[in-house]
């Protein structure tokens, strides 16, 4: 049996992946075709009515991953036949990762209910159209958070190739795969570390130093602009996220050459505490238009040093763009403590 097959191999009832022991996927999740509302009520009725019959003894929790606040069809046929459902949503400002307290959420509810109900109960996994990247994600958070799996790229690799060849790009304009390893990686922590989330401490993002002038304009240069979104810490919802900082377009952005420099240096002086998201774009001036170079995501409680140091390997760009950026490329995020 390969590595692969470990994890992923058809069991009834139809409809269903089981992933490991008592815990099923939706084979939606893998698929291109779009159902209509009435052929995708049919499709969970069949699926829940034969997992009754077969798993008479057994409760199921279903983990849902939708996009919006409204209640999910899913949601609500799971519940005509007593089934819990728990929705999450499947991005965090447009990333496809989750912030850490709906991560640590998500496995210590998987934990908590795998081992009540006499080893009977079933945990149920499905995702809306566009979900795969976080749930592949969170796939491999779970085998990597019991010590099903090690080595944190290569499980997420595995994950991943599950899907058909293509899949994650037709879904994600940009390759996840830097931040989501970030995210995996704190998640292993856990194993070892006692503390674990350790506290999410808050900083103020000082400046963002690039080395090497990607190239995103007819000059080999760039005219970068930079936004940060992140928890309001003024606001009275604590999971609640804004754009946190922003340059203005309305200033003159400058534009960086190959040929001139080899190093940006961009103010930032953000406040900043648990999960941020910064992206650095490419103002096209002639075309009006932004051009995403790089994303990140990250939490406060992991950065040392007051540094993130990232390489072309760690960033989150667009398929295709790796030529872009030359090589020893490097992004500094340089953080000041905040008392």
């Amino acid at each position: 049996m390969s590595l692969f097959s470990r994890f992923f191999y058809r069991r009834p009832p139809n409809g269903l992946l089981e992933f490991v022991e008592r815990v099923y996927v939706f084979d939606s999740c893998f698929s291109t075709e779009v159902l209509s509302d009435g052929m995708y009520e049919v499709y969970l009725r069949e699926i829940i009515t034969e997992l009754h019959e077969e798993f008479s003894e057994s409760s199921f929790l279903a983990l849902n991953f939708r996009e919006g606040e409204k209640k999910s069809q899913f949601a609500q046929v799971l519940c005509e036949y007593d089934v819990t459902v728990i929705d999450y949503p499947r991005q965090y400002e447009g990333c496809p990762l989750l912030p850490l307290a709906l991560i640590q959420h998500f496995l210590r509810v998987t934990e908590s209910w795998l081992s009540f109900g006499n080893h009977h109960n079933i945990i149920l996994i499905h995702c809306e159209r566009g979900g795969w990247p976080l749930l592949a994600f969170l796939l491999a958070s779970f085998l990597v958070f019991r010590k099903l799996q090690s080595g944190e790229q290569r499980t997420l690799e595995i994950i991943h190739r599950e899907a058909p060849k293509g899949f994650l790009r037709l879904l994600s304009p940009l390759n996840p795969f830097p931040s989501q390893l970030r995210y995996l990686q704190y998640v292993a922590r856990r194993n070892i570390s006692p503390e674990w989330p350790p506290t999410e401490r808050a900083i103020s993002l000082d400046c963002l130093i690039l080395r090497a002038i990607p190239s995103f304009d007819d000059c080999n240069g760039c005219r970068p602009l930079v936004r940060i979104f992140g928890r309001n810490l003024h606001g009275k919802a604590g999971l609640s996220t804004t754009m946190l900082f922003s340059m203005s377009k309305k200033k003159h952005l400058r534009q960086y050459r190959q040929a001139e420099c080899d190093v940006i240096k961009i103010d930032i002086q953000c406040l900043v505490q648990g999960d941020v998201v910064l992206e650095c774009l490419h103002l096209d001036l002639d075309a009006e238009r932004e051009i995403m170079m790089f994303r990140i995501m990250f939490n406060t409680a992991f950065i040392r040093s007051n540094i993130l140091m990232l390489n072309c390997e760690d960033i989150d760009i667009l398929w295709g763009s790796k030529d872009r950026f030359p090589k020893g490329f490097r992004a500094e995020v340089i953080v000041i403590e905040f008392n």
